[in-house]
Formats: C-alpha cells, structure tokens, sequence
C-alpha cells in the first residue's frame, strides 16, 4: 500500500472581522484555542496557527484504496478527536456538513437515523465541518436542532476536507479498518437540487458500508455528491493580479449587486439558505454563488427574454456577472469598508407601510409538518363573515414558518353556494405567496372585489426540512376606497384538464384556450402552474382579427418557483382576445423531479399528479351604472359550458374550426351530431345558438 507522504503546512488565522454579530465574534475568539488552533495530523503534525501573510500548500488527496493519514481535531464544544480512537471499528463515516446548506440540513437527520440503525455494528460517524463562514455557535445550534450525538468536528482550514478530496456538503467518505479510503460521494439520491423523492432509488453510503461490513469490495466507489461547495478561506494573493489590483471590491461594486439580487431572501432568518448581507459570508460563499449564477439558477427566473419585458425580472447583466467572476478571480478583496452602502432596511412583519384592514389566519391551530416524507397540499377554509363587497387595494400572505412554506395560494369560494362545494381554483386564485414575493400591490384605481358571502381557502404547499415544524399563515388585506376605482383586477386561465401523460414520454405536448372571449382590458401579469413533470410553458394572444403574439414564453418550466411574471407595463387587449397556453410535460428518468416515470399521469391536485394552468390577471374598467367591471363567464367545476365555450376551449389553433382528431373521445358523440355535413370539420357556424 503506498504511503502519502504531505508536507507540513502553514496557514492563517479564521475570518473575523467588522460585520458579524457579537455572538458570532465573541465565538469566533473563544474558538481560537479550539477550532482554529486545532492540529490535524498529516503525516506529520501540522499547526493551524501562523501569520495571515502565510499561504496554504496544495494537498494531495488520497485516492481511493489508499490509507487515509492521522487526524486530530476539535469539536463545537472543544473536545479533542484523535483518528485513533476510532481504530478497530470496522468502518468509519467522515459526513462533512455544513450549517446553512440546504441539502445539508436535509440529510443530516438521515445520516443521525442511519448511525441509529448501525449501531453495534462496529461503525462510527464522525461530522466534519469545513465552512470557514460557520461558527462554533452555529454548529452547536446545528447539533441539537438534528439531534446529531457523534462527534462533529471543525475543520477550520479545509485540510481535511482537501486530504479526503471532499469539496461539498453533504459528502461523504468511508473508512475501513485498514484505514484505507473505500468511498467518497453522496450519501442517496432522495434529495438533490431542486429536486426530493418520496424515497431514493440509490443508496450508495448504504453499500458501501454494507460492503465493508461483509468484506466485498465496494463496487462503486465514488459518486457525485450534490449540494454546497464548502466555504474556503480566501486570499487576495490567490489570484495573479492580487491585491494589489482591487479593479473589484465588495465595498465598491459586489454589495450593491448583491443587494439589488440577492439580499431579499438571502439575509438571517429569511427564506435563503446562506447569507449573502455582509462580507465575510459573501466572501465565503463567493464560488457557490457563481456556480449558480453560472448555471441559471439565481437568481430565480425562467422567462425567455425574447417575449414580453417584465417589472419583475430578477435576472443579472453580464456586467453584473463579469464583475462576480473578477471579484472571485482576485480572492474576494474587500476594499475600504466605509466605501460599502448602508445595509438594506427590512420592515419586520407586514411589508405595506401601514397595518392591514383585515388579517385572516388559515386556521384556528397551527399545522405540524412532519420532519420527512412527502405532504400532500392542504387546505383550509376561513369565512370572512362579510355580508356585503370587500374592494381591496393591497393584499398580503405570511407564511408562519417560511423554513417549511414552499408556496400558498388563496381563493375565494361562495359560502352558500351548497350544490357547488368542490375546489375549483383552476379558473383563479386570490393571491399568492413564493419565496420572495409576498406582496400583491394594486396599480393606481385598480382593486380586487371579494364578493359578499365568501370564505377563503388556502392552499398551502410544504416541503420538510428533516424535524417536525408547525406553521399558522395568514393573509392581510388592505381596504380600497371605492370612490377612487377605476378598473377591477380579475384572475382567469386557461386550463387543459384532460391530461393523460404516457410512461417515460420526455415530450408530452398539450394546449389550453381560454373559453371565453376577454371583454377590452388590460393585461398586468401571467402565473404558470404545472407540477413536478411541468417542462415549458408558453401565453400566446390570440386576437380578434386572428394575429397572434407571444406574450411570455418559459422554456424550462420550475416547479420550485410558482412566480408570477408582471408585466413592466400593462398591456392592452382587445374585447374578443383569447388566450392560449402550450405546455409541455417530462414523465422521464431525464427529469429528476419525476416521482414515478413508469406511470400513467392525470389531473390531480397533489404533485405526483400533474396539472395545466395558465393564470393570467387583467384590469377590467368598472361600469360607472353597476359600480362592478363586466364579469368574466367562467366555465369550471359545477357550471355547464356552452357549446361555444367547449369549442373555444377545444378550438388550440385559433381557427374557427374543429377537426375530429382534435376532441377527446368523451366528446366525440357531441362532434358527430353537430357536425351536419358529416366532413369531420366542425366549424363555428354549424353551433347551435346560445
């Protein structure tokens, strides 16, 4: 067995500085003794303290089949570990975490689970923390929040990590008794960005040390690990250029890119996982975050830019990339602080600036989402106990526990309509609430109306973080003054119901019109929705005199992200335009997100069912003889369509005729004996009136 010989390395002091809390200093300066003066043993002992000047050596990591060297570190409670305690175990589990990683989180309660299940079975686990950006505090609070009781260690200079040739969380590598590396990947393949399993198809932690259990060879011995890439400690003297270049700074340009795409979500105790609101986090996070910008997946937008231009768009310039890749490139300089800009203010709870009229809790008591496992939508019924009209002007949802609200939407139902009890919120929803967007504002004159007798249902969509969580949303509304009104804002779609999506069809194609012809108004925002198998999405205006013009077109639909694109400035239609949405569907192994590719998939509200909704909202101006707007015709659940609206519905091409391959089989019968002329065309003329 070859021998990894390592040279002894010096390196510098942790990362302090202006810009953390006091708790995260106070910690950081205890911990000098303990994380950041910890010794690991590499081949020979190797210090973790030295001047801030000195620079870390490249490590070899160890192949597969070699001996791993002794290690010595400390933990978040500063207790010595020592790789030789753990000798004679058969098999050893180094499980590098971090603190803030999504996917982290996720599978440290499985991996606390799976030490359960191997205990006795001479197995140790051992949590290692590499993230320079994460304190002795925050590992703490990790380890009593998942109950993690083996050791989890800080590895303060990444050279553990850079031995085991570990550079994410979480990954993991399996040593056996030889002390011999036998694995290095991820742990399963239930959860992985932007995707979760019910349960996972691969597990490769599990063979591996069912393997070394029993003898054998571990037959794969290497996979891909997703998630974060671990936080390194920087140095302007990395790069070429160095310091002394400082063409990019956090201070001068970094902060304020970060601050107009970034800060929003990513800030302590909001919906983003790491963050990115001072330096010495940004700084760390610095290559994961180029990796996702890179990738297209922060910040969060899926429209084409070629249709429609939208107030919304969160999208970076190139300018704004180059200058992150630059910044990165010269080791994150700060520059001069007094430089930066003033920190965002954040208003805590409601964000209008004045309280609402009316809040409206989902429920009397809190909902418990469990710690794992798929949960099906729920929905919650509220009466709102007014007897006449409710005009509002602003509307806002706030989500009780933002860690487990995917996205809520709410409708309006008619209390008293006791024939018509099903949820029909595929023609129109109320507001909604994704991670970001919370607010719905009204233009000048514009309001929403809630009819008398309503009661609102809430859909809320929760996704568990590995422990048990409640929740209790609410929404709040502010009141219009009716007298100011001009125009009512009305939510419509165009739904396609008739889904049936075949087995491992990557490419499953349909289309939806709108029923009814929109009387004139103007066109604010769209709001797709499909689920896990939704691929593309597309609005297209149909106008009176047949024209057509791409109104938003979204060619790698996101389940994860139920945004709703808001044009930058309304958008004229017609009376007579009709709306038609495309949509494509992956029931594959290609599309991650699948929860069985092997099924037959069909309408449904749960999200291994699929649906086909193309919300869009319009402003309607207000008849000054009946105080309300033209209201809109829906066909839905409940109501009765009329032969017109079915063949609006059916006719997807726009061209006033039916072919027979273009109706559902149900229907088919209706086809045969409206079509007179037996052609197997029906056209527009042939209806019968009404």
């Amino acid at each position: 067995m070859n021998r990894v010989f390592l040279k002894l390395c010096v390196f510098g002091k942790g990362a302090s500085g202006p810009g953390r809390s006091c708790m995260r200093q106070s910690f950081f300066s205890i911990g000098s003794s303990l994380s950041l003066g910890a010794i690991l043993l590499l081949g020979v002992p190797v210090s973790s303290h030295g001047n801030d000047s000195a620079q870390p050596i490249a490590v070899k990591a160890v192949d597969i089949g070699q001996r791993i060297p002794d290690g010595r570190w400390t933990d978040y409670q500063g207790k010595e570990w020592k790789t030789e305690e753990f000798r004679g175990k058969k098999a050893v589990v180094y499980a590098f975490l971090g603190t803030q990683c999504p996917l982290a989180k996720m599978y440290s309660a499985k991996l606390v689970e799976l030490q359960k299940q191997l205990n006795g079975k001479e197995v140790s686990f051992v949590a290692v923390d590499s993230n320079v950006q994460d304190s002795l505090a925050e590992m703490a609070a990790h380890a009593r929040k998942y109950q993690i009781e083996f050791p989890f260690v800080k590895d303060p200079d990444q050279r553990w990590a850079d031995v085991l040739g570990v550079t994410r969380t979480p990954e993991v590598c399996v040593v056996d008794e030889k002390g011999r590396l036998v694995y290095r990947g991820m742990i399963d393949d239930q959860y992985g960005i932007g995707f979760l399993r019910e349960q996972a198809n691969e597990q490769p932690l599990v063979d591996a040390i069912e393997s070394v259990l029993a003898g054998r060879v571990v037959e794969t011995p290497i996979t891909k690990a997703p998630g974060c890439l671990i936080g390194r400690k920087r140095s302007q003297a990395d790069s070429a250029d160095g310091a002394a270049a400082s063409s990019v700074t956090y201070a001068e340009q970094v902060s304020r890119i970060l601050q107009k795409r970034c800060v929003s979500c990513h800030r302590p105790d909001e919906i983003g996982p790491m963050d990115l609101s001072n330096y010495e986090d940004a700084s760390s996070w610095a290559d994961m975050v180029l990796e996702v910008v890179r990738e297209g997946r922060m910040p969060p937008w899926h429209a084409s830019p070629d249709h429609g231009q939208f107030a919304n768009d969160r999208r970076m310039t190139q300018e704004e990339i180059d200058t992150l890749e630059t910044w990165a490139s010269l080791g994150t300089p700060r520059g001069n602080p007094e430089r930066e800009p003033e920190p965002l203010s954040f208003v805590e709870g409601w964000q209008l600036a004045s309280t609402p009229d009316l809040v409206v809790p989902m429920a009397k008591e809190p909902f418990r989402v469990p710690a794992k496992g798929e949960v099906k939508y729920q929905y919650f019924v509220s009466d709102l106990n007014n007897s006449e009209d409710i005009w509002v002007r602003g509307m806002e949802i706030v989500p009780g526990n933002r860690a487990v609200v995917h996205h809520v939407l709410v409708f309006v139902r008619d209390k008293n309509d006791k024939k018509n009890r099903a949820f029909g919120g595929e023609r129109g929803f109320l507001v909604g609430y994704v991670p970001g967007t919370r607010v719905e504002r009204m233009p000048e004159g514009m309001a929403k109306r809630i009819p008398a007798n309503s009661e609102l249902v809430f859909q809320v969509h929760y996704t568990p973080i590995g422990t048990a969580q409640e929740d209790l949303s609410k929404v709040g509304f502010w009141f219009a003054d009716k007298a100011s009104i001009t125009h009512e804002v009305q939510t419509t779609s165009s739904v396609q119901t008739n889904l049936r999506i075949p087995p491992n069809e990557a490419n499953y194609k349909t289309a939806a019109m709108l029923p009814e012809e929109l009387p004139a108004c103007d066109l604010l925002s769209m709001s797709p929705h499909m689920h896990l198998r939704g691929k593309a999405f597309r609005y297209t205006a149909v106008y009176p005199d047949k024209n057509r013009e791409v109104l938003l077109d979204i060619p790698a639909y996101d389940f994860n992200w139920q945004t709703e694109y808001r044009l930058a400035t309304k958008k004229p239609l017609p009376a007579g335009t009709r709306i038609l949405c495309e949509a494509v569907f992956d029931n594959s192994t290609k599309n991650l997100n699948n929860p069985d590719p092997t099924n037959w998939v069909a309408w449904g509200d749960q999200t291994y069912e699929e649906m086909m909704i193309g919300y869009f909202h319009i402003a309607v101006p207000i008849d000054p003889k009946t105080g309300v707007s033209k209201p809109l015709e829906k066909v839905g659940r409940g109501t009765s369509p009329t032969p017109s609206q079915i063949f609006n519905f059916l006719d997807t091409d726009g061209d006033d005729k039916l072919l027979r391959d273009q109706v559902p089989e149900r229907m088919l019968p209706l086809f045969d004996r409206l079509d007179k002329n037996r052609d197997k065309v029906l056209e527009r003329s042939e209806l019968p009136p009404g």
